[in-house]
């Protein structure tokens, strides 16, 4: 999964999880920081950036 740059870049890049509920939402990175960006589910602000395994 991931082998090369463009894959990594369509599968990894902005898309974070919501800390709450763990559902995942794809916006950007500053949307994330400036708390604009909302949880479809559970309404949280609190993002972590979705991990490379």
């Amino acid at each position: 999964m991931g082998k090369f740059p463009e894959a990594e870049n369509r599968i990894l890049r902005n898309i974070f999880i919501c800390r709450k509920c763990k559902s995942k939402i794809r916006t950007t990175n500053m949307r994330v920081l400036a708390k604009k960006v909302s949880c479809r589910k559970c309404n949280g602000k609190s993002f972590k950036p979705m991990r490379k395994k």
